[in-house]
């Protein structure tokens, strides 16, 4: 068969708490998905075409996650993985994550929700971590660009739209009781790493997950290398 093509697709992990401990958001995917169905994992979901559509917001992102971004996207302005990341967030959670401001939202319920709070979303605020592509034999492929947030700036009502059930911030400590994949528990340490040492925004060097032979392969970006 015709390997399938990956599809874009954008997620967010977001830490709050103690550097060495920090607590992670997490949701169940509904047992009747068919793309990792009863698997725990960060929100997100693929891009969407409203997510070329202005947020209405300041939408400056890091030159160096703005350039690392361009690896292996050839006709998607950077800052549409974001606004992805940010509207699954927030259809999948109910959460917003912003700081405190106001705002002109554009088209989008996501944007209204931050406009409605008095919240505008920073994105340079926001790392790029991870880029994932499901393996080629796959019936369902993505390749997913993963973000990292400080989640101790996140806001609203913890639900979301019945696609992540048991939603709720988790302990390091219990995730190894959780039926997590290898692409998420690598995304999951990944972040970590990064802030645990409080690697500021766009100083550190984003990786390729690909697999080969059904193992998985880790290396960074080619060609991506942070500028201070």
């Amino acid at each position: 068969m015709k390997p399938v093509r990956p599809a874009d697709a954008a997620g967010l992990i977001l830490l709050r708490g103690p550097r060495e401990s920090p607590e992670i958001l997490l949701g169940r995917r509904h047992a009747k998905m068919s793309f990792l169905p009863d698997i725990y994992v960060v929100p997100g979901g693929r891009v969407d075409p409203e997510d070329h559509l202005p947020s209405g917001f300041p939408e400056r992102l890091h030159p160096n996650v703005a350039t690392a971004l361009q690896a292996g996207n050839g006709r998607r302005p950077p800052v549409t993985f974001l606004r992805a990341a940010l509207r699954e967030m927030h259809e999948e959670t109910g959460l917003i994550v912003g700081r405190r401001g106001r705002g002109t939202s554009g088209a989008g319920t996501v944007w209204r929700a931050y406009a409605d709070a008095g919240t505008v979303p920073d994105f340079s605020a926001f790392d790029f971590v991870l880029r994932a592509i499901t393996p080629v034999g796959s019936r369902r492929r993505y390749n997913t660009r993963f973000f990292l947030g400080d989640g101790s700036g996140a806001t609203g009502d913890l639900r979301g739209n019945g696609e992540l059930l048991d939603l709720r911030w988790r302990a390091v400590k219990e995730l190894d009781s959780l039926n997590i994949v290898d692409v998420t528990w690598t995304l999951i340490r990944l972040a970590m790493t990064r802030w645990r040492d409080r690697v500021p925004v766009g100083r550190g060097q984003a990786k390729l997950l690909t697999y080969r032979n059904n193992s998985l392969v880790l290396r960074p970006l080619v060609g991506i290398r942070p500028r201070s």
